[in-house]
């Protein structure tokens, strides 16, 4: 009788703690959403308008897009991961947000622990540039100079832990080359002297290099995702262009803070996949160098604890430190 008597407290408990998930989710939103993202003006900023501007109707309340700045990311993360978990407060930004432990001694959270993947939202692959001054003209070519004059070529560096840094130390790692960083203050600085000549190579953005590989200041080798790119129509992958499995994308997705209900989970996901697949949102980002995603909270769960294993290792054996 006891044991019958604690049963069905469990499943009245259960059952409560369901249909009030549900009458939450009925209700939400019930108020403004907050989209907590990087500084204006980059990436980041561009994706979480672009999302919050198509969110808006579908939900019936207001996105706002809220620029935190700052601390490679840390700012951003710390604000939503100490929000509170109802929907309300979310994050967009890119791999900083899972990488930056292992590029700072403190964090003042846990991608893992305290923020609830919803979707990876975007992603762009880094193009493997070269100044025209570079006698190579693939990929092939340009390992094989770097290796025949180890020491001699030279990359720029801006932000550091970009996925431009970490995409070249992963290229230096995997074709064993010992190409020499340049530091400079930003990403911009770096791309400037790559078309100046005071560097030779870099892994940059579509969106920063296209009008640069158009006026044929810059020239292109090849791209960084797993499949040819149709960013770039014809460019081959670095992978197959002799480093096979090499694989360095930018991607930026949406979080909310942990234990935030799974039924809001839910919604969330399912209106911002619904967002990303319109034909006009798709254009909008394929013209600034960016393809759409809309992944399960799963697949982007499992997407960072990847890149997290991945990538985390190419920082700490290249001593990568913000």
């Amino acid at each position: 009788m006891l044991i019958r008597g604690l049963l069905k407290t469990f499943v009245l408990s259960a059952a409560c703690m369901v249909f009030a998930a549900l009458a939450y989710a009925q209700h939400f939103p019930n108020r403004a959403i907050h989209i907590v993202t990087s500084e204006p003006g980059g990436g980041n900023d561009f994706a979480a308008r672009v999302i919050a501007q198509g969110l808006t109707a579908p939900l019936g309340q207001p996105v706002v897009v809220d620029n935190r700045g700052g601390a490679s990311g840390a700012i951003a993360g710390e604000t939503v991961a100490k929000g509170a978990p109802d929907g309300h407060l979310l994050l967009l930004y890119g791999s900083n947000i899972w990488l930056l432990p292992f590029l700072r001694e403190r964090v003042p959270y846990d991608p893992l622990k305290d923020l609830a993947p919803i979707s990876l939202a975007v992603r762009a692959p880094n193009i493997l540039v070269v100044h025209p001054s570079l006698p190579v003209k693939s990929t092939q070519e340009l390992l094989a100079l770097a290796r025949k004059r180890p020491g001699a070529l030279n990359y720029g560096a801006g932000a550091v832990g970009s996925s431009s840094q970490i995409a070249t130390e992963l290229f230096k790692a995997m074709g064993r080359l010992d190409i020499t960083q340049i530091s400079y203050k930003g990403n911009g600085l770096a791309l400037n002297a790559l078309i100046a000549g005071e560097v030779q190579l870099a892994f940059a953005t579509p969106g920063s290099v296209a009008a640069h590989i158009k006026s044929q200041r810059l020239r292109p080798l090849a791209v960084t995702s797993p499949q040819p790119s149709p960013l770039l129509p014809g460019l081959p992958t670095v992978a197959s262009a002799g480093l096979p499995g090499f694989e360095a994308m930018s991607i930026v997705g949406l979080f909310a803070p942990a234990k935030t209900p799974e039924v809001v989970i839910a919604r969330l996901h399912q209106e911002v996949v619904r967002v990303l697949a319109r034909a006009e949102v798709k254009e909008r980002f394929l013209s600034s160098g960016v393809e759409t995603v809309g992944s399960t909270p799963e697949e982007f769960s499992a997407t960072v604890k990847s890149e997290m294993t991945r990538l985390g290792k190419v920082i700490r054996d290249a001593g990568i430190k913000g």
